[in-house]
């Protein structure tokens, strides 16, 4: 039973500069640059026949011009039990569209709803327990300044997890170009 999501690939050239914030935050388990991404619909463990279907569903995506993507700033997932640090992506009007056009299509091939508000961003790593809210907060005063990336993309993927515990390794199983 895979654990799959749709999702925006990060390019190579934007994941290297990721990289720059990678280090230093006790507690942190850093994601493996290849495997960052933009998660547009996280699916879960889902039966093959389902799989299939999302893959039908998504070939009906409508077309759209490429997508610009600007990530902006650093977070942390969790408050005070942090679980996640992040590059927060700019809620474009386009990848609002985008999001809610592949919560449509999944959910007409049978996958549950999706309850979670949608919180565009780039994982960088996750937290460990041993990640406290103090660590956390002076990991952020002390990170270097985020200068925005931005990049454009044509296409969504549906990714693959094998470990079930996340953070990859991800393999794209499909993609969708959006003409």
């Amino acid at each position: 039973m895979p654990r799959l999501f749709t999702g925006l690939a990060v390019p190579q050239a934007v994941a290297d500069a990721l990289r720059a914030w990678q280090g230093g935050l006790p507690g942190a388990r850093w994601i493996e640059p290849g495997d960052f991404h933009v998660t547009l619909r996280f699916l879960g463990d889902v039966e093959a026949t389902v799989a299939d279907d999302v893959v039908e569903a998504l070939s009906g995506m409508r077309a759209r011009p490429a997508l610009t993507v600007t990530l902006d700033g650093l977070g942390i997932f969790g408050g005070d039990r942090p679980r996640a640090l992040y590059a927060a992506v700019v809620p474009e009007a386009e990848l609002l569209d985008l999001q809610a056009e592949q919560e449509r299509l999944v959910r007409r091939a049978g996958v549950e709803p999706e309850r979670r508000k949608f919180t565009p961003h780039v994982t960088l790593a996750r937290l460990r327990r041993d990640a406290t809210p103090e660590a956390t907060a002076m990991y952020l005063s002390q990170a270097p300044v985020f200068a925005p990336l931005t990049y454009t993309l044509d296409r969504v993927t549906l990714f693959s997890a094998r470990d079930s515990t996340g953070g990859g390794p991800y393999v794209a199983e499909a993609e969708f170009p959006f003409a």
